[in-house]
């Protein structure tokens, strides 16, 4: 239970108390800033906390979203302010500060003194008489000094944008009155509703799932029902649409491409439902950033199964490789966004050409298609699968992502050689963090540390990519000079990597490294003929790719790369993917009189050591770690 402390006695006939009370909150009332002091060192010290001015007047939700949203340590609307524990010493501090007798009222004119002495004559009075006529108009409000000198004490309350809906401190029966007028002429629900939808989405889910999604997560939301028990229902729906797809038969292709649209019905609730409540946490955004990979890569692995039991067709091939090219376009993105998120100086002549693209509505709309967010890929997959073959569907799915994925990469190419900006220590370590070097690239950067250079980075990256993918295409299958091709690959990989990754297009390493290791284990399953080859390296890749997903999201969280010692267990890119060549040229090598099946078996092997490993830290962390709650208001397609 939180508690609520009102600043004085409850006005009569105000709601205030209920309104409280229905979002949770244990309601005491205190008079003064020494009364407020006495109740708040009373309140357990692990508890959430909120002031309240008895004479507020506003929205329900309002008070919603100031007080129970739980990313924010601290969070304020006029006459309202809320702490979390981690903010509580601050709050203290502030109302010891409000309640000193020569304490001073917060003004929005402080500080314009400052400037009289070169002021003309004229210009004094006529600042003077805005001060006064500020200082009239404004209703003396305890919660908000407080409010003022708790941003003083560097704890800056979160304010959220209330758009029309009400929140303020009456001074006299008149303008209450008016408040409240103001108040019912605002249909709440209504604000609630839309602002539950995320502000920035793709097409299809905007308009084909948006308008009735979001009351499915109001009646969620009634129910009692959390947007975990949504998201966890979305998974076994997609589970369950994977399962259809993989019987082979047209019943169980239409099922299945019905239930994946249900499924992404349901991922879009989760969300809504969770900005309808404020149901963030930590748990939840792990759970909603993890299961939407797993529901795609699993619906992949169902058509392939489909495919095989339909007509004995073999398209693993094409499943895996529509995962290695979603997973690296995912790459290209959160490197991007990683390596600018605050950067100095982020400017260039094509981000303005986007700016300006924006302000004609039509053309925002048409780049959003074009990027294939989830939503729109999501109903193609659904539509193909139900109409044509599995192995239509992947062909039509990879060449749209290949599409996407030369659009978006080209136009960051473009952003990042014509922009100046300045990259900060902050953005090459999450860079560094994202290329997951082991302990070999490790040696390989202490033994060729190097001056930064513009374009080093990325060319090093780019050519031992090349020599390991090329290695694994072009000689036979087993060689050891493959091996040779990738001990190449660990060397230039350190290289690329001795040095802070600050240069323009240093964000390319990350999706090279990716799109090497991944891209060689399925050129090396595909060419080992090998029975069961393919879905071993499907579920290898798979693994892996948990495991960077899950560094993205920890530090999009702010908590930091996972720790250094998991990146170590399990190799990191280059010593996986020397140990994959190894196993390749062992199990694979002619000499030994051809393929046998230790090569599947080593794969599996591998893939089930590296997912209980990554998966046994990672849930470790999100569900007992005290990370933050988090929650994707981006809108950035997925």
């Amino acid at each position: 239970m939180s508690t609520a402390i009102l600043t004085g006695a409850p006005v009569a006939g105000s709601s205030l108390q209920d309104d409280l009370r229905s979002l949770g909150f244990d309601v005491r009332t205190a008079t003064g800033a020494d009364g407020v002091a006495t109740e708040l060192a009373a309140v357990p010290p692990r508890e959430r906390v909120a002031l309240v001015d008895p004479r507020f007047v506003g929205h329900g939700h309002a008070l919603r979203l100031a007080l129970t949203d739980p990313r924010f340590p601290a969070a304020a609307v006029p006459g309202a302010l809320t702490a979390q524990p981690e903010a509580r010493a601050a709050l203290t501090r502030a109302v010891t500060s409000a309640a000193a007798p020569d304490a001073a009222v917060p003004s929005a004119l402080a500080g314009a003194g400052s400037v009289a002495t070169i002021a003309s004559a004229e210009e004094t009075r006529a600042e003077e008489a805005a001060a006064e006529e500020v200082a009239e108009a404004r209703t003396p409000s305890l919660v908000d000094d407080i409010a003022a000198a708790l941003d003083a004490e560097g704890v800056a309350p979160h304010r959220p944008e209330l758009g029309v809906l009400v929140a303020t401190v009456p001074a006299d029966a008149e303008r209450r009155a008016a408040a409240l007028a103001e108040t019912a002429a605002v249909d709440e629900e209504k604000v609630r509703l839309r602002t539950a939808v995320k502000g920035r989405d793709g097409f299809f889910t905007t308009f084909c799932v948006s308008p009735y999604s979001r009351y499915i997560a109001r009646w969620c939301a009634r129910r009692g029902l959390t947007p975990n028990q949504v998201t966890t229902a979305s998974l076994l729906t997609a589970l369950i649409a994977a399962g259809c797809a993989a019987t082979g038969t047209r019943p169980g292709f239409i099922a299945a491409g019905l239930l994946l649209i249900a499924s992404f019905v349901l991922d879009c609730t989760d969300g809504q439902l969770a900005r309808y409540s404020l149901q963030y946490s930590t748990l939840g955004a792990w759970l909603d950033a993890t299961f939407d990979r797993a529901k795609e890569y699993a619906y992949y692995a169902g058509l392939a199964l489909g495919a095989a039991n339909a007509d004995g067709d073999d398209v693993w091939a094409l499943a895996l490789g529509a995962m290695v090219l979603q997973t690296c376009r995912h790459v290209v993105d959160f490197s991007f966004n990683e390596a600018n998120h605050d950067a100095t100086g982020n400017s260039s002549p094509t981000a303005a050409l986007s700016d300006r693209l924006n302000s004609v509505g039509w053309t925002v709309w048409v780049r959003r298609m074009i990027v294939l967010p989830i939503g729109e890929r999501w109903a193609m997959i659904a539509v193909l699968t139900a109409l044509t073959t599995p192995r239509i569907t992947l062909y039509v799915l990879i060449i749209g992502c290949a599409l996407a994925a030369c659009y978006t990469t080209a136009g960051r190419v473009l952003r990042s050689l014509t922009r100046k900006a300045r990259r900060t220590d902050r953005a090459a370590q999450a860079l560094a963090d994202l290329a997951d070097s082991g302990p070999l690239a490790e040696l390989g950067a202490k033994a060729t540390a190097h001056r930064p250079s513009a374009y080093l980075a990325p060319v090093t990256a780019a050519l031992g990519s090349a020599a390991l993918v090329a290695g694994a295409a072009a000689l036979p299958a087993g060689s050891w000079l493959a091996v040779a091709a990738a001990a190449l690959y660990a060397v230039l990989g350190g290289c690329a990597v001795a040095a802070p990754l600050k240069g323009p297009l240093d964000w390319l390493v990350p999706p090279l490294f990716r799109a090497a290791e991944y891209g060689t284990v399925l050129i090396l399953a595909a060419r080992s003929e090998v029975n069961g080859a393919l879905p071993a390296a499907f579920g290898l890749v798979a693994a892996v790719a948990y495991h960077h997903y899950d560094t993205v999201y920890r530090i999009r969280g702010g908590t930091g790369a996972p720790p250094h010692w998991l990146v170590r267990a399990i190799g990191g890119h280059e010593g996986r993917i020397l140990v994959v060549t190894a196993i390749a040229a062992l199990s694979l090598g002619r000499s030994q009189g051809g393929p046998t099946q230790g090569f599947t078996i080593a794969l599996t092997a591998l893939a089930v050591v590296i997912a209980l490993t990554v998966l046994i830290e990672s849930i470790r962390f999100w569900v007992s770690s005290g990370a933050p709650a988090v929650h994707d208001e981006t809108g950035e397609p997925a």
